[in-house]
């Protein structure tokens, strides 16, 4: 009975925190940096090593969509990251893939961004690559593919519509992935979902750390988005991401996200963890909900006078 009753406990403040059904794969562990990015220590950003794009967002594809194909078979969430997992090792990648999530569930149950019940909601999605153009050292050169192809995967089978799809990248022609876009883009997008509808999220770039500046972290750091602006404005933390997206999103929606950075195993501070050699979601350990539910009361405090929640820019969320 206790057992179950401390299962309950977590679950219930989980469910507090965080009010929507919120599912993340990341590229790598916290403490990991991305197999496409080398020798971080040395300079202010990671140095490509001469390889484009993310091993994550490449792997997952040619999972979901070889030959611009979805699976003859459905996959379930644990094959998806098996084989992700697979390929990365074949390809000598040491990076392991995760996925972690707002509620436990069932890892046997088939891949999908559209669950069933939500066929009939409005689907929305934020893409985000950042290649750093004209950094040196630091500039990627793969990470605008990523996010086109992410783009027509989740169109072509997922059903998502141009002009629910807001994209972010340093190409001069898309809106640039700067913080202040960033983070307005993610606060639009929780602030318009409304229950039964589905989002995914996509961030393909640099992934780094910085001291834990609240107490929320075990490991005393907080993983952070590098924006394209970051010399000027700083990084994104988790505990931002959190704030501006996680919490706000409503009961009753489903968002997706897949963050293919360094050190992005937990960069949404979700409360359940599956690696792709795990058998069923574990909660994390010692995980604190205390800052987190601060963090939701807080939200929620600034709402309850919210005359257009469907703004941005309105006091419904934190800045």
């Amino acid at each position: 009975f206790f057992f179950f009753d401390s299962l309950m406990t977590f679950l219930k403040q989980a469910e507090q925190a965080i009010p929507a059904e919120v599912r993340m794969i990341s590229g790598c562990a916290d403490a990991q940096t991305s197999a496409d990015v080398s020798n971080v220590n040395q300079f202010e950003l990671p140095d490509p090593a001469g390889r484009s794009g993310g091993a994550c967002t490449s792997a997952l594809l040619k999972v979901l969509y070889t030959n611009k194909k979805k699976p003859d078979t459905d996959l379930s969430f644990r094959d998806v990251l098996q084989r992700v997992r697979d390929i990365l090792a074949e390809g000598k990648y040491a990076q392991i893939p995760q996925l972690s999530s707002s509620r436990p569930f069932d890892v046997k149950t088939h891949f999908a961004l559209v669950p069933k019940g939500k066929e009939h909601g409005t689907r929305r999605a934020v893409l985000i690559g950042i290649n750093y153009t004209g950094m040196n050292p630091g500039a990627l050169t793969g990470c605008h593919n990523d996010v086109h192809n992410i783009k027509h995967y989740i169109m072509d089978v997922w059903g998502f519509k141009e002009e629910h799809i807001t994209v972010l990248l340093d190409d001069g022609k898309h809106k640039p992935p700067t913080r202040a876009n960033i983070l307005g883009a993610y606060a639009a997008l929780a602030a318009k979902c409304q229950p039964g509808d589905v989002a995914f999220c996509h961030y393909s770039g640099h992934g780094g750390m910085l001291p834990d500046d609240n107490g929320d972290e075990d490991d005393g750091f907080d993983e952070t988005l590098i924006p394209l602006d970051f010399k000027r404005t700083g990084q994104i933390r988790d505990d931002d991401l959190f704030k501006i997206l996680v919490v706000p999103m409503k009961a009753g929606v489903t968002l997706t996200c897949l963050f293919d950075c360094c050190h992005s195993g937990t960069v949404l501070d979700l409360p359940y963890n599956f690696q792709a050699d795990d058998h069923e979601f574990t909660e994390e350990k010692n995980y604190k909900f205390t800052p987190l539910l601060s963090i939701a009361a807080e939200l929620k405090a600034n709402c309850i006078n919210c005359t257009n929640p469907a703004d941005p820019a309105a006091n419904c969320t934190v800045s």
